[in-house]
């Protein structure tokens, strides 16, 4: 009697309930998720229009003014994962909120800085800020799935890769807006709103911490040394890649000596940083991060080394030479749009590692008269790859890395995406040494084919993703 009564009163016994019932994806996540990750790509790209009215203001050759560009990628480079790693242990919401705020005061700090070097330290903590939001979503998505026993939506792991892949390609749209509004220090104010809707919606929607029973057993002291030695040697590779001399030797030393001093760390931390162990044995992540650096170092010597050649070497206006580039973003957005529909990654990966190789080989035969509509199919080729890898090898890593550090891994395929750039724009620098000539782009093609073939290769090797559909 007592079901029937409920029955008629539209409601049921718990044992009872229809499997729809079951608890799904908080959409309600959606919002910060994919707000916070959007921070990190559009402050990397929005201050490009800013360079010259800054050393203007200050006085400061390009020379100068390019540390605001480097500050952020060597900052955020080895901030993710160490952020990742505090996610682990702490959950994201603390992480979350903590970065919001320091991107809205890093914003203040920009808008009243007096010097360049004020302003450099304004974008080290814009690059602090934005570091928690990628990882702190990867980890919220993870717990999701495991909080209700489903695999999560594909859409909330799209939109996080198309998200960034938008607002990287508008950034410098919107740089050059808010400098022809108010001024160049209006890329550094609108933090100030950005930031503050991250802290609102993060306080309103992001589930708080409720530690694992393994985070419980992690509840030791924090790695900080293996922190500390895992910065001084990406720092030391980073800085060299960045302008690579023989002078300079001292920096790749650094590297080394600081790696090696991590591994001997690690390995006898009880608690570590980089599991090392776990790490080198859970072979697919390793190969996902080897083609997340193959991919973006394609991916931006093209985008660094064609534009200059469209301006110096073909003779373009810089205004056409944006337009024949645009479409190519349009396409990489399309791309993971259409692609991220489709569960399986291994077809990802082919696909756009046989386009890409196309693309490098395109480039191996362009002259300073060839017609437009071929440069226009050069672009639109290079768009299918920067669409489909990137969003894959995300995909990868959700699947592949362990629940518990879902965070340090996350921050990881960051810092080898910035890898791959740093590694782009030393291969552009060594090739374009005498211009950005036809020769030099030639040059510059013939270094980017055998990474896009090896990340073919290794895609195309990796049995793991066979099994992932």
């Amino acid at each position: 009697m007592r079901g029937l009564s409920e029955l008629r009163r539209g409601t049921a016994p718990a044992d009872t309930a229809p499997a729809d019932a079951a608890p799904s994806f908080d959409r309600r996540l959606t919002a910060p998720l994919v707000l916070g990750s959007m921070l990190n790509p559009v402050n990397s790209t929005m201050i490009a229009v800013s360079l010259v009215p800054i050393g203007i203001a200050f006085g400061a050759p390009a020379a100068e003014t390019v540390w605001l560009v480097s500050a952020l990628y060597l900052t955020t480079s080895i901030a993710q994962p160490v952020i990742g790693r505090l996610v682990d242990r702490f959950g994201p919401r603390p992480l979350y909120l903590g970065g919001s705020t320091l991107i809205g005061l890093a914003g203040l700090l920009g808008m009243v800085a007096p010097s360049l070097g004020v302003l450099i330290v304004a974008r080290v903590l814009i690059g602090l800020g934005t570091s928690a939001a990628y990882p702190a979503a990867m980890y919220v998505i993870r717990s999701e799935a495991t909080r209700t026993g489903r695999d999560t939506p594909g859409g909330i792991l799209t939109a996080l890769s198309v998200a960034a892949q938008a607002t990287a390609m508008i950034g410098p749209t919107l740089g050059g807006l808010l400098v022809g509004f108010g001024g160049w220090r209006t890329v550094f104010v609108v933090n100030l709103p950005l930031g503050l809707a991250c802290v609102v919606l993060g306080a309103r929607r992001l589930p708080r911490a409720r530690p694992t029973a393994t985070a419980e057993r992690q509840a030791g002291p924090v790695d900080v040394l293996g922190m500390v030695l895992f910065g001084l040697a990406l720092t030391g590779l980073l800085l060299f890649l960045m302008a690579p001399r023989p002078d300079r030797w001292y920096l790749p030393v650094l590297a080394v000596l600081a790696a090696a001093a991590l591994a001997v760390r690690e390995l006898r931390c009880p608690e570590p940083f980089l599991d090392l162990r776990v790490l080198g044995g859970n072979r697919p992540l390793l190969g996902t991060y080897l083609r997340q650096v193959l991919a973006y170092t394609v991916s931006y010597a093209f985008l660094y080394g064609y534009a200059q050649w469209l301006e110096q070497g073909r003779g373009l206006a810089t205004s056409l030479t944006g337009t024949l580039m645009l479409p190519g973003s349009a396409v990489a957005i399309v791309a993971g749009v259409l692609s991220g529909r489709r569960p399986e990654l291994r077809g990802k990966l082919v696909l756009g590692g046989t386009v890409m190789i196309a693309a490098c080989g395109l480039l191996t035969v362009l002259r300073s008269d060839t017609p437009i509509p071929v440069l226009l199919a050069a672009g639109v080729l290079i768009g299918i790859p920067q669409g489909t890898i990137g969003l894959a090898n995300q995909n990868a890593l959700y699947h592949q890395a362990d629940a518990e550090r879902m965070g340090t891994a996350a921050g990881l395929l960051r810092t080898f995406m910035y890898l791959g750039a740093m590694l782009a724009s030393a291969a552009v620098a060594a090739s374009f040494r005498h211009g950005a000539d036809t020769p030099g782009l030639h040059e510059l093609a013939l270094f980017m084919l055998p990474c896009a073939a090896l990340l073919l290769v290794v895609s195309l090797l990796d049995r793991s993703l066979r099994r992932r559909r």
